[in-house]
């Protein structure tokens, strides 16, 4: 059974977050290995004063993958993505794609026209989903670099590329 189907049939839920939500997605974060992991009190806050613009993905009872975004104050038609996560079992599943596109059917997104992320080049799974995102809407996914190494303290962090999805279709 697909993605969708099992977003259908109930198997998976897609909800906004609560602040009950926020410990959850901050262990999702942190047992991943692979996201840069913020505070804790950065998902609470994401889960309470974001909802609009964040979904949990929950599978009996339980929070297997998040969205974080926000609408960027510079561009309100633009909704960045702070950031994805998806429990290891359920990767490549398409949860984190149907997670953006719950954002994108949601009400309060109807005046949302491009979708940003940053990514760094070393993440292929994000790039491929976000230049998938652009293909499912027959839209333009530009990259561009947004913030070089050289800006990141301590040296270790990779530079990262702004990813551009737009025009968005209106959403039915």
């Amino acid at each position: 059974m697909k993605t969708s189907e099992k977003i259908r049939s109930g198997q998976i839920s897609l909800r906004s977050p609560t602040e009950d939500d926020g410990a959850s997605m901050w262990r999702l974060a942190r047992d991943s290995g692979v996201l840069e992991m913020n505070s804790a009190y950065a998902y609470l806050m994401f889960a309470r004063f974001f909802q609009d613009t964040c979904v949990v993905a929950e599978i009996e009872e339980e929070i297997v993958g998040f969205v974080t975004g926000f609408y960027r104050p510079d561009q309100e038609d633009t909704l960045f993505i702070w950031q994805i996560g998806v429990h290891d079992a359920y990767r490549g599943m398409g949860i984190a794609k149907s997670m953006i596109q719950e954002l994108l059917r949601r009400g309060e997104s109807q005046s949302i026209r491009y979708l940003e992320a940053t990514v760094s080049p070393a993440n292929e799974a994000s790039s491929a989903l976000f230049k998938g995102v652009g293909k499912t809407y027959r839209t333009h996914c530009r990259i561009e670099e947004c913030f070089p190494a050289h800006l990141f303290p301590g040296g270790a962090h990779e530079a990262e590329w702004t990813y551009r999805i737009g025009p968005i279709p209106a959403h039915d």
